[in-house]
């Protein structure tokens, strides 16, 4: 495909309706687009010096403010307020390419299920133009202007008519810093079909998505880095291959798999679900008085966090049954860790660590068990650390991470208001 490349990115809505441009024979069976990890050597984030444990660290580290970020956005009710300036800075960890526009711009978007705002930097044709520039609206021939008395404009907070009287403008303010000002636009969004996606396809199918709705902005104030995307998908590690799927390829079949009940969110911006209880062998930890915990999924969150008495009794039977010495986090936020760097240590370690069994709110009763590789982390050479912290009262919001998730194919389907991990 002809365009341009630009390290720019975007939030993209998680619903999209996919016309198949060329492999046609596959509209009605959706369509994939490749998953990468920002440590993967596919990132334009890749870092070659650090180890496999400096990436599992610094990921951990960026959690920290992703976690806060997610907080402020779900207090302020997933209103621009939060949402958009939060994920505006680095705390992310899987990637994606879309191109937009026609003749398309390459960009690299942010796959990140807790952003529902969809916006990119756009040229305004004239000479003061934002930071980080990346989509020229006159360059396209398929851009259009989403219009000042239309359904998208009015369920936009902040919007208003633009001076034509026929535009949707949008003025954003993010924590009182900083400031996001455009049109509600609309752009056609063209998709590569993931490698393997199309079984007998000599190229890879491209899939056009017309009619996207998104904010093109023209002046910013305050420093920017970078926008997100919002969507669903399966959980790979950064040096697997994986696949974001849409439509009817997202429909998850393994045996085995289970269905827990999405609960609503302020401004439908987080996917959450509900836990019963927690189980580790025959002991079952609950928290008194409730019958549901809520927790929101996320995959730009690397780290779990949970509620201390959850997480407290949960280490002290993690503790009893691995039955080695700990030894202290190299990050501070993490609760239990152990030196298994001799190699007996290490034989230990992984044969007495137990699975973890999630009972979710669903039809069924369903329970996730959650593999050592799903609750644990290297966070430094020899060094293994339960990959779950506390929420802390600046902190409040409880998160099941992306290492909780890894290598689980997680489905969303948002019409019946279900998750299938």
């Amino acid at each position: 495909m002809v365009g341009t490349v630009s390290r720019v990115f975007l939030l993209i809505g998680v619903v999209m309706t996919a016309q198949l441009w060329r492999c046609t024979a596959y509209a009605s069976d959706g369509f994939s687009v490749e998953f990468i990890h920002r440590d993967s050597v596919k990132s334009p984030f890749h870092n070659s010096s650090l180890t496999a444990p400096e990436r599992v660290l610094a990921a951990a580290r960026r959690s920290t403010a992703r976690a806060a970020a997610l907080t402020r956005s779900f207090v302020a009710g997933g209103s621009p307020d939060g949402s958009v300036y939060e994920v505006i800075g680095k705390p992310f960890e899987y990637l994606m390419y879309v191109n937009i526009g026609t003749p398309p711009t390459r960009m690299i978007a942010l796959a990140d299920t807790g952003s529902d705002l969809v916006w990119l930097g756009c040229s305004n044709d004239t000479t003061a133009q934002p930071p980080n520039v990346d989509f020229h609206p006159s360059n396209s021939s398929t851009f259009g202007r989403v219009g000042c008395d239309s359904a998208a404009c009015r369920a936009l907070d902040g919007t208003s008519c633009g001076t034509d009287g026929s535009s949707c403008k949008y003025d954003y303010k993010y924590a009182e810093v900083y400031d996001t000002i455009g049109v509600l636009s609309t752009e056609t969004f063209t998709f590569e079909d993931a490698p393997g996606g199309c079984m007998g396809c000599r190229d890879r199918p491209q899939l056009r998505v017309a009619n996207v709705n998104f904010g093109c902005t023209t002046s910013t104030f305050g420093v920017f880095g970078a926008t997100a995307s919002s969507a669903s998908a399966t959980e790979p590690s950064p040096n697997a291959s994986s696949a974001l799927n849409f439509g009817s390829r997202a429909a998850v079949t393994e045996p085995g798999a289970v269905t827990a009940v999405l609960f609503p969110s302020h401004g439908n911006a987080f996917h959450i679900i509900a836990l019963e209880d927690i189980k580790i062998g025959n002991a079952t930890f609950a928290l008194p008085n409730r019958n549901r915990y809520e927790v929101v999924l996320d995959t730009g969150s690397m780290l779990t966090y949970l509620v201390r008495a959850l997480l407290d009794p949960m280490v002290e039977e993690l503790k009893r049954r691995i039955n080695l010495p700990t030894v202290a986090s190299p990050d501070h936020t993490l609760q239990l860790c152990y030196d298994v760097n001799d190699v007996n240590r290490r034989s230990l370690f992984e044969k007495n660590v137990p699975d973890i069994t999630l009972q979710l709110i669903g039809p069924g009763a369903p329970e996730l068990t959650l593999k050592p590789e799903n609750m644990f982390a290297e966070l430094q050479e020899g060094f293994m650390c339960l990959a779950v912290a506390p929420v802390t009262d600046q902190q409040p919001l409880a998160i099941i991470g992306c290492i909780a998730q890894q290598n689980l194919h997680i489905g969303y389907d948002l019409d019946k208001g279900t998750v299938t991990p």
